[in-house]
C-alpha cells in the first residue's frame, strides 16, 4: 500500500514538471531562434515481490517479479532542429540556414545562439537584443560606421559596400552533447568554439532581413499541456485513495489489540 502512495506521488512530481516544462516552451513560442526543452519518464527504481512457500518444510520465499515504485524524469534535452524563416526586411536581422550558432560575447563569457535579432549600439557596436556584442569569425566584437548595412550569404558584414568584418557561426558536431542551455536562449559550450566544420557538416548560410522563429509547435503544446493536466490528477486522486485505504488499514489493525 505505501509502494502504491509512492508510485502515485512520483507521479504527481513528474506531471508538475513535465507542466513547468511545457509553459515555458509555451512563453518562448514567439521568441526567435528559441530551441524547446524535450523531456521523457522513465521508471523509478524497482522492487522484488515474493511470496512464502506456506510449506513449513521449506524454507526461504519464492519469487513472482518486480513491482516499479513510480516514474521519474530524464534528463532534459534540447531540441536543435531548424524552426521556420520569417521575413522582417530589418537589415540587422539575420538567420542561420543550417547548422551553427552566432558567437556572442556576454558578461560571463562567450556564448552562442541562434537569435539574430542584431542592433547597432550607440558606440556602433553590432549587439544582440540583449546589448551583448556580437563575434566575429576571429572572436572579436564588430563595429559598424554610418550608412547603409550589408550582410552576404557567407556572414560578410559591409557598409556602403565596403566590408567590415564577417559574422561569426560556430558548427558544432553534436549540439545536444556539446552545448549547455543558459539564460536568455543562449548555451554555453563545453570546449572552445570549433575554428573549423566538423566531419559531415555543411557550411552555414546567413540570411539578412530574416529570422528563425521559435522551432515549439503551439497545437502540440496545448495538446501536451491538456495531457499533463489529466494525468496530474489522476494521480492526485490516486493518492487521495491510497491514503484512505492506509487511514482504514491502521483503524483496522487497531481494533485487534
Amino acid at each position: 500500500m505505501i509502494k502504491g502512495l509512492y508510485a502515485a506521488a512520483s507521479a504527481m512530481v513528474v506531471n508538475a514538471d513535465r507542466q513547468s516544462l511545457i509553459s515555458h516552451n509555451i512563453a518562448n513560442l514567439e521568441t526567435p531562434g528559441f530551441k524547446q526543452v524535450l523531456m521523457s519518464v522513465q521508471e523509478f527504481v524497482k522492487t522484488p515481490v515474493t511470496y512464502s512457500p506456506g510449506n513449513l518444510t521449506r524454507s526461504g520465499l519464492n519469487a513472482i517479479g518486480s513491482l516499479g515504485l513510480g516514474s521519474m524524469d530524464r534528463p532534459r534535452v534540447t531540441d536543435f532542429t531548424q524552426g521556420n524563416m520569417q521575413l522582417t526586411s530589418n537589415p540587422l536581422d539575420v538567420a542561420i540556414e543550417g547548422d551553427g550558432f552566432f558567437r556572442i560575447k556576454t558578461p560571463t563569457g562567450e556564448a552562442f545562439t541562434r537569435d539574430g535579432r542584431f542592433l547597432r549600439s550607440s558606440t556602433g557596436a553590432l549587439v544582440t537584443f540583449q546589448g551583448y556584442a556580437v563575434l566575429n569569425q576571429a572572436g572579436q566584437p564588430i563595429q559598424l560606421p554610418d550608412g547603409v548595412v550589408g550582410i552576404a550569404p557567407d556572414g560578410t558584414v559591409s557598409v556602403e559596400n565596403k566590408p567590415v568584418g564577417q559574422i561569426g557561426v560556430s558548427v558544432f558536431a553534436d549540439p545536444k552533447a556539446d552545448l549547455t542551455p543558459t539564460e536568455g536562449n543562449y548555451f554555453t559550450a563545453k570546449t572552445a568554439a570549433p575554428t573549423a566544420l566538423p566531419n559531415g557538416k555543411t557550411r552555414p548560410m546567413v540570411a539578412q532581413g530574416y529570422l528563425e522563429m521559435s522551432n515549439a509547435n503551439s497545437t502540440q503544446l496545448m495538446a501536451q499541456l491538456v495531457e499533463v493536466s489529466r494525468s496530474y490528477e489522476a494521480a492526485q486522486q490516486m493518492v487521495q485513495n491510497q491514503d484512505e485505504l492506509l487511514g482504514k488499514t491502521i483503524a483496522s489493525l487497531g481494533t485487534l489489540g
